[in-house]
């Protein structure tokens, strides 16, 4: 019945979830607009999720969940976000049934379970639909944890290698979780006290199945093993796909001065969860150095005081399970450009609520506080907390919602939302609207190509194609990445064109083409600019090259009059033919190629 009641609670909290769309952060690469996802569970699709690095990741089984949802529910995002919040319901069901079975205090654990299940620092990894690898990852972790918990009681190989299962696929669902060795340490000290130093009613084990930290180590070398695979395999990935930020822009002194306040940053909204963000930027201008000293001492003196009380085996395991399990990604080894993130502290806070519900509970013991009292105070916590998580989940609505609400949360240095944001207004044609979002988007600390490529777009579509180039330079003076680069040639190429400086025109498609030569845009571009010099064969090629990798009536409308300027008029018949079975209204087609020739 109390699992139950988990479930409804979390149901009532995450409604709005079932009827948000995806957003354009990360929902399109991982979902929408992914090809291997696209085709459903198939055999191809898993042979491509086990063996290919994408989008800078390496986690198959995430791969195959989001395609096995394209199977059930194709594109329907109602779908998706349904099968998060299962995830979170089962996730926060096997959380209470780990604690109550490793300590034996059934209203303490469900304290716990319910927290996590309607903090709304959580709502990020479970109203994200691409961020299934939150909610997967966390299942397998605790099923490891489930397992590790009976194979204490009376160990055995055959127990173990469940443990070992559930690390390998959580692993392959996000290595988010690769501290679960040092995590499993802890949990040896409180509750199941293996290691004999804590005290408190939990984890009754037969003295006999006490060790020494030593054994218990060793016990763990394979876990350990399976950690740094995991660890080489993820920085392998991230290394592929560009996503580790120099420490040009992201210096380690600023890195470790930024993983301190990170750190307090996450306990105080997890005790006081207002202003929750999609993205949190690096502090422009710095840190000040008061913050990150009185950062650093209130972290040293809860240490202190946690190993003071450190026969209270709660307050180290709810503790060192914050500090330690946040430390992949509290920074220190930048990927993307978060100073930190909702989603990180799935895990890490889950020590905070540990020992808060255990040390709330003693509290109350130890004044005599009747359990009813306790009771109503809990309840009314977690409603302000579902209210709160209810609420955040509507921000996650839609892409412009969600943006929308970053501006609000931190408008001077969200300069992120801003990208985002000009991306939604181009796609609905609002262009004065992105146009303005795009300026404000550039990051003075680590300028991002992208950026500077879709301010040359707009700057080019509304006609100061010198502004453009300038934008167009900037990319390629900022990125090696072949796949910017090669727009970025191709688009400055057609600014020069618009100049009427054919050759620099000329020069950039090639090199666009070197790169990418089946960039569409480019073979049409160099095929305007031979066909207008005479160079017939060129443009012929490059635009016979175009159509076999996008038929399109204008096109074929182009090639067709290339041919017919080479002489070949049954060819540019059987051109114009296709032209018209693509479009069999070839008015509009016919201007715009006019108009591309005339230019």
């Amino acid at each position: 019945m109390l699992c139950l009641l988990l479930l409804l609670a979390i149901l009532a909290a995450y409604t709005p979830a079932i009827h948000n769309g995806f957003v354009n952060f990360d929902d399109e690469p991982y979902i929408t607009r992914n090809p291997h996802i696209a085709q459903g569970l198939t055999g191809q699709t898993v042979k491509w999720a086990f063996s290919q690095y994408y989008e800078a990741n390496w986690h198959p089984l995430t791969w195959l969940s989001h395609a096995l949802d394209v199977q059930l529910f194709q594109l329907n995002p109602g779908g998706h976000h349904a099968m998060n919040v299962l995830l979170h319901g089962v996730n926060a069901i096997l959380l209470f049934l780990l604690l109550q079975y490793a300590t034996g205090f059934t209203w303490r654990s469900l304290a716990v379970a319910a927290l996590f299940a309607l903090h709304p620092i959580n709502v990020e990894s479970v109203a994200w639909a691409a961020e299934r690898k939150n909610v997967l990852s966390m299942l397998f972790l605790l099923l490891a944890m489930l397992a590790y918990t009976w194979y204490a009681r009376r160990p055995g190989w055959l127990r173990y290698l469940l443990v070992f299962a559930g690390f390998a696929l959580g692993l392959m669902s996000k290595p988010q979780i690769i501290t679960l060795p040092f995590l499993l340490l802890l949990w040896d000290y409180w509750p199941l006290r293996r290691t004999g130093h804590a005290s408190g009613m939990a984890g009754d084990f037969p003295a006999t199945q006490r060790t020494n930290v030593a054994l218990l180590i060793l016990e763990k070398v394979p876990l350990f093993a399976l950690s740094l695979a995991s660890a080489l395999v993820t920085m392998q990935a991230q290394k592929a796909g560009n996503a580790l930020r120099s420490t040009v822009h992201y210096g380690f002194g600023l890195r470790a001065a930024n993983a301190l306040v990170a750190y307090c940053r996450y306990l105080g909204k997890a005790f006081w969860p207002t202003e929750l963000s999609a993205f949190y930027p690096y502090p422009l201008d710095g840190l000040r150095p008061w913050q990150v000293a009185a950062s650093g001492l209130l972290l040293l003196l809860i240490t202190a005081l946690v190993m003071w009380r450190r026969r209270q085996g709660y307050l180290v395991t709810g503790w060192f399970c914050f500090l330690g399990t946040m430390v992949p990604m509290i920074g220190l080894v930048q990927v993307g450009e978060q100073a930190m993130a909702d989603r990180y502290a799935y895990l890490p806070l889950l020590g905070i609520f540990l020992l808060v519900c255990w040390g709330i509970a003693e509290w109350a013991e130890a004044r005599h506080i009747p359990g009813f009292a306790l009771a109503i105070a809990a309840l009314l916590a977690l409603a302000g907390l579902t209210g709160l998580t209810y609420r955040q989940v509507g921000y996650w609505k839609n892409s412009e919602t969600l943006w929308v609400h970053a501006l609000q949360v931190d408008g001077r240095q969200a300069y992120k939302a801003h990208f985002n944001l000009a991306v939604i207004y181009d796609q609905e044609g609002r262009y004065d609207e992105a146009i303005a979002q795009f300026r404000q988007s550039v990051n003075p600390r680590a300028e991002d190509p992208r950026v500077h490529l879709g301010l040359g777009i707009y700057y080019q579509r509304h006609g100061h194609p010198q502004d453009a180039i300038v934008e167009y330079d900037r990319v390629l003076g900022l990125s090696s990445d072949a796949k910017l680069r090669a727009p970025a040639y191709s688009n400055l190429a057609a600014a020069y064109r618009q100049l009427h400086q054919d050759d620099q025109a000329k020069a950039n498609f090639t090199a666009a083409l070197q790169l990418n030569p089946d960039l569409i845009m480019a073979r049409i571009g160099r095929g305007l600019l031979a066909q207008k010099s005479g160079d017939y064969r060129q443009a012929i090629e490059d635009y016979s090259h175009a159509m076999e990798l996008q038929p399109t009536a204008l096109g074929y409308l182009l090639l067709a009059r290339a041919e017919e300027q080479a002489g070949q008029r049954t060819q540019a018949q059987a051109a114009r033919a296709r032209a018209q079975q693509i479009e069999p209204d070839l008015a509009a087609a016919e201007k715009a190629a006019g108009e591309l020739m005339a230019f």
